[in-house]
């Protein structure tokens, strides 16, 4: 293992140098305009410097407006040695990387080197690019002029980073075809090795002081060892994770496995090219890959509607379901024995064989887990195996009930810095359900309130009179629940739905509404164009309505009056058909526990203060949080939830939340007149 270099000891009087830093006369406050002291920004930093002297771990929840990004970057910058930062999303990766961090360092005037590091797949590669050029493999019209695109930027950028080339969208079919998977890639065999951004990103990121990378790569890393944080992770004093509330998502996610039959009809596709190209006269190519495509196209269609999540335990024995998924396992075993033959035709041809056996084997595994024996060295009933069919694929799951037990070894070894944070990790400044998840069982936790006045700054207003959640017609008593509430708000709403159904029917009734009233609002739907996209338009406008769901919840930052109503439909608890869920619940439940109070709860009412996040977000905002749902007051377990909200004054009275706006309105025009 590579020893760890001592990072810059962190001074004793360290409490000291952290209060002249946010001072009014500080650093800080010279570089950054709009810059004031905040308490509990102060005292996150001092107990996140405290953490990184002693190298412990903290969980540390700092309330919207606190400033946490500032709060953990100082101490990091100054005494974190080599830091590891990871984030929730790209985006924010982006925005530390290009804004948050430079701006830190310049203040402090820090010698810090610092890398960024996504996945593979946000890099072109020389060899896919090449061979996409010649063979032309292309699936819609326009990926002609994007091809032309990606092939200039090839040769100007230092990085090869699809995110610097904005005139190719990142949901563009064309990167598949010119980026690598840890599937595809030559590795130190091919013949542009020496000039892979990938490797050269890799490298950069073990010379740098502070390597910035997103939850996603740090966790497929500790599952895959394939993004180049294996090698990092030895040498990093100091670990922060940015959005820490994801990471039991995220690393569910990894620590489980998935197989799909578009990973199937993928490797089927390069088959097709690569024995044509490379093996003409060894098989008949088409023949070999149909038969094959079939077994996979007949695995989905064993399920008869369009979206489909079961346990395996759900899908009855005499199911078609298992013969289908046998026949794929046949079919693909005649593929890879026809590939082996004609392997060392090419490098190519070689790596199809291997992910073809890689594929077969995670088939292989997930029906033998299926039947789990003593001599088994894991333990099956410590994963949850389940189906999910979608349109046109399907994929085979095996999940871990619990990550905290893989995810504490990954933590043992080397004594470093482990930081978590976020805006949502405690329900009621009690972290047992983040910590439990994660398995940071007795470490410190701490959280800093918002220094927002929310009391005068908002009101929470739950309607009277809405039907149950589950009722037929509960969208459109929403929307008419919801239409006087736009009205006065001048427009300014967010919508947030718990279903992508939900959205579509509050999108078709709002239209209507519109029209019908002459309302001059524009309205922005999810899934109409990309959300960067849709935020610009929503804040320029400044009288829009945006629709959306899940994406919506977190990460966004409307500030000023463009957004002063965010209207929550219904409370955010997992769909029950969930068969992980389900599984977790049953586990619980085997322990003595309640899964609902002890999991299904927690995990909503963080997902909510998420939402709910996104009205205050500066300290003149404004708005009303208008939550639907009628359990909020109903249920014994309502009051656990909006105690866990910010403390904003509350109503049932439409009158009263209306008045909110017209207030706000007469003091708008007294400030214009004065």
């Amino acid at each position: 293992m590579t020893e760890i270099t001592a990072p810059s000891p962190v001074p004793e009087n360290h409490d000291t140098d952290i209060d002249q830093l946010f001072n009014v006369n500080g650093p800080l406050s010279e570089a950054v305009r709009g810059f004031r002291p905040r308490q509990s920004q102060t005292e996150m930093a001092k107990a996140i410097a405290n953490a990184i002297a002693n190298r412990q771990t903290l969980i540390a929840e700092a309330g919207t407006g606190t400033g946490k990004t500032f709060a953990y970057l100082v101490p990091a910058l100054l005494w974190g040695g080599k830091v590891i930062l990871s984030t929730g999303t790209k985006n924010l990766q982006d925005q530390l990387y290009l804004r948050d961090i430079p701006t830190v360092r310049k203040a402090l005037s820090a010698p810090v080197s610092v890398a960024l590091l996504k996945g593979r797949a946000n890099y072109v590669c020389h060899f896919h690019l090449e061979r996409t050029l010649q063979n032309g493999r292309l699936t819609a019209r326009e990926d002609v002029g994007y091809l032309r695109e990606i092939s200039r930027f090839v040769k100007t950028t230092g990085s090869g980073d699809k995110a610097e080339l904005s005139k190719v969208p990142e949901t563009a079919s064309v990167w598949n075809l010119v980026t690598s998977t840890r599937d595809t890639c030559l590795g130190n065999e091919c013949q542009y090795y020496q000039d892979c951004f990938v490797m050269k990103a890799r490298k950069e990121a073990q010379q740098a002081d502070v390597v910035v990378v997103n939850h996603h790569l740090f966790f497929a890393d500790v599952a895959l060892k394939d993004t180049g944080v294996a090698e990092l992770l030895p040498t990093a004093n100091t670990v922060i994770f940015d959005e820490a509330h994801q990471l039991p998502e995220t690393a569910t996610l990894f620590f489980g496995e998935t197989i799909s039959t578009s990973q199937v009809l993928e490797l089927c596709r390069d088959v097709l090219a690569e024995g044509l190209a490379h093996a003409r006269d060894g098989a008949d190519w088409a023949k070999v890959v149909a038969t094959v495509e079939r077994a996979a196209r007949d695995l989905r269609l064993t399920f008869s509607q369009d979206i489909v999540r079961l346990a395996v335990n759900q899908i009855a024995p005499s199911s078609p379901f298992f013969p289908a998924l046998d026949k794929l396992r046949e079919e693909l075993d005649i593929m890879i024995g026809i590939l082996e033959g004609q392997a060392e035709r090419a490098e190519t041809i070689e790596q199809c064989r291997t992910r073809g056996l890689e594929l077969a084997k995670k088939l292989s595994d997930w029906e033998a887990a299926r039947h789990p024996t003593k001599e088994s060295t894991e333990y099956p009933q410590d994963y949850v195996l389940w189906v999910e069919a979608f349109t046109s694929s399907l994929q085979l799951h095996r999940t871990p009930l619990s990550i905290a037990p893989i995810f504490s070894k990954q933590r043992e070894g080397t004594p470093r810095s482990w930081i978590f944070t976020s805006a949502t990790l405690a329900v009621k400044n009690d972290f047992n359900h983040y910590a439990s998840q994660m398995g940071l069982w007795n470490e410190p936790a701490h959280s800093w309130p918002s220094p927002f006045d929310y009391v005068n700054q908002g009101l929470l207003y739950v309607p009277d009179n809405l039907p149950q959640p589950n009722s037929f017609d509960y969208t459109d008593a929403v929307i008419d629940t919801a239409l006087p509430m736009i009205e006065a708000a001048g427009g300014r709403t967010f919508l947030l739905c718990t279903t992508i159904r939900a959205v579509n029917r509050a999108a078709e009734r709002l239209r209507e509404e519109f029209e019908k009233r002459g309302l001059p609002f524009p309205l922005m739907v999810q899934g109409e164009a990309g959300r960067t996209e849709l935020l610009d338009r929503f804040r320029a406008a400044g009288n829009a309505v945006l629709i959306g769901s899940q994406s919506f919840w977190e990460g966004v930052d409307v500030r000023g009056d463009a957004l002063s109503l965010v209207i929550i439909d219904k409370l955010p608890f997992s769909p029950p058909d969930d068969p992980v869920l389900a599984a977790r619940i049953e586990a619980l439940e085997r322990k003595g526990l309640n899964g609902f109070v002890h999991h299904q709860l927690p995990s909503t009412i963080i997902n909510l203060k998420q939402g709910a996040g996104r009205l205050i977000r500066d300290e003149t905002d404004r708005g009303v949080l208008m939550i639907c749902d009628p359990r909020l007051i109903t249920k014994p377990y309502g009051r656990r939830i909006w105690q866990s909200l910010p403390p904003f004054k509350r109503t049932r009275d439409a009158a009263v939340a209306r008045a909110f706006f017209e207030r706000d309105h007469v003091a708008q025009l007294e400030d214009h007149a004065a």
